[in-house]
């Protein structure tokens, strides 16, 4: 089966128009990567860097909403707005995992040189963008307070928890347009412009927060009210981006519709990505169940804690969305013993940067965490989830680069099942089972299981790389 779909893609890529690819109008080339030549390191860093700055900008106005919302609402408001953070991603993964399938055919098509199925796949992905949006706006609403009792959020924080929750998820609808277009334009090597509206989008969702919580005293509500404002801001700019472009990714509107051949393509990579990350976050929810189980002290310190390693996080995962886009267009463009020199390169760039500053955020991790709450209690209980969780990180960022370069492959089912098997059943057996055992019970143990899973699930999908890899050797001579 793997081979038949490598020889189908290889003969489309031979029906192309062939080559490597770049447009060369203007409003693009200024902004692309050729991610087919040249230093492979220094066009990593290059298209990462933009995606790193891009990401710890919007964590930066992320915390923004928790500090304010923990130094002038309290504990309580606090511990409700971080919370909820695993209930979300379980919601919006599936639909979010489309953006993957739609930049991985983009970074295809553009390398190719393919114009009509690059233009088919932006338009279909834009228009499946708003429809998940309007979908998930209506469907968050109304299961907010149910969702919140079956993961025993605190009773003194889970009305606070569902007002956010509610108001938070009115802005789906420009969540989705605007991962959807920022995987457009990372589908052909631009990073920068989506820099640009986040850091725009992000300057007014900081002045909004300060207005609503602080001068009209708003609490949680006032947080995500300025948040979805933030989000339609920054979609309108992805989409305006677009509308003006020159080239083969500019959208216009007697286009908008959904090719069912293109959806089916997005569907068959981006649809196992998204059940993937629905499955991580479900083992999420477990695992935050489970912290809330102990009260929302330690719910704060978790939150807090969280929000410090986000920083690490999207640091590391710059690069697996590089390796996505590198990998694809180097397929498309028939630079095959390119694609295992991009993944190794990835992973060393991971390796260097998870380790420094997972373990700097560890060391740093009091005066950090006093950013985000004053008490004593809550500074310590985030500590604890640091030195094991954060010092560990660089195992998480590596597994993820190896995804990435499965999932640039065209190869996405597989790198689902193994997440299912490695992470979400691991974490729910270490929950249900070791857990429980009375002398275990505690919340260190909780964090114990992510570096286990991490480790197991890189080392399977390294195994699964390497035998595509050589199926396609095989297939293809190279």
């Amino acid at each position: 089966m793997i081979v038949n779909k490598l020889k189908f893609e290889k003969d489309g890529r031979r029906e192309g128009l062939g080559g490597i690819g770049m447009t060369t109008e203007k409003s693009t080339k200024s902004y692309t990567i050729d991610m087919c030549e040249g230093s492979i390191l220094k066009k990593l860093l290059l298209f990462a860097m933009p995606l790193i700055a891009s990401s710890i900008l919007q964590l930066f106005f992320n915390a923004a909403d928790v500090i304010v919302v923990g130094k002038f609402a309290g504990d309580h408001a606090l511990a409700a707005v971080g919370s909820n953070g695993s209930i979300i991603n379980l919601l919006t993964n599936v639909f979010m995992g489309l953006s993957v399938g739609a930049n991985v055919l983009v970074a295809r098509y553009f390398a190719a040189k393919q114009e009509k199925e690059l233009r088919k796949t932006v338009h279909t992905a834009m228009t499946v963008s708003v429809l998940c949006g309007a979908f998930l706006a209506v469907a968050g609403a109304l299961a907010a307070k149910q969702v919140l009792t079956l993961m025993q959020s605190p009773p003194e924080v889970i009305d606070l928890s569902t007002i956010y929750l509610r108001i938070y998820f009115l802005g789906m609808p420009a969540i989705m347009a605007y991962n959807f277009g920022a995987a457009i334009l990372r589908g052909v090597g631009d990073t920068k412009r989506p820099l640009y509206y986040l850091s725009f989008s992000g300057v007014v969702n900081v002045v909004l927060n300060l207005i609503f919580v602080i001068v009209f005293h708003m609490s949680v509500a006032g947080v995500a009210l300025a948040t979805i404002i933030s989000q339609y801001i920054s979609a309108i700019l992805v989409i305006k981006c677009l509308m003006n472009e020159e080239s083969g990714i500019r959208l216009e509107r007697q286009y908008l519709g959904i090719d069912k051949a293109v959806l089916l393509r997005i569907l068959q990579i981006g649809l196992p990505a998204g059940i993937q990350g629905s499955l991580f976050s479900l083992s999420n929810v477990v695992i935050q169940s489970s912290v809330n189980s102990f009260g929302a002290i330690v719910v704060a310190g978790n939150s807090a804690a969280q929000n410090v390693e986000g920083f690490v996080y999207v640091a590391m995962n710059a690069f697996s969305q590089a390796v996505v886009a590198f990998v694809s267009q180097n397929l498309g463009a028939g630079k095959f013993e390119r694609i295992n020199k991009v993944v190794i390169t990835s992973q060393f760039c991971v390796l260097a940067v998870g380790l420094v500053l997972g373990n700097g955020a560890y060391l740093l991790g009091e005066p950090l965490l006093h950013l985000y709450s004053d008490s004593a209690l809550v500074i310590e209980a985030g500590l604890r989830r640091l030195a094991i969780i954060s010092t560990t990180y660089a195992l998480c960022g590596m597994m993820d680069c190896m995804v990435g370069a499965l999932r640039g492959l065209g190869c996405s089912v597989m790198p689902m099942i193994v997440s299912l098997l490695g992470v979400c059943a691991l974490r729910m057996a270490w929950i249900f089972v070791f857990f429980q055992i009375e002398q275990y019970h505690t919340v260190g143990t909780i964090y114990y299981a992510y570096p286990i899973t991490w480790t197991i699930t890189f080392l399977t999908h390294t195994i699964c790389f390497i035998i595509i890899r050589r199926k396609m050797k095989k297939a293809w001579g190279v």
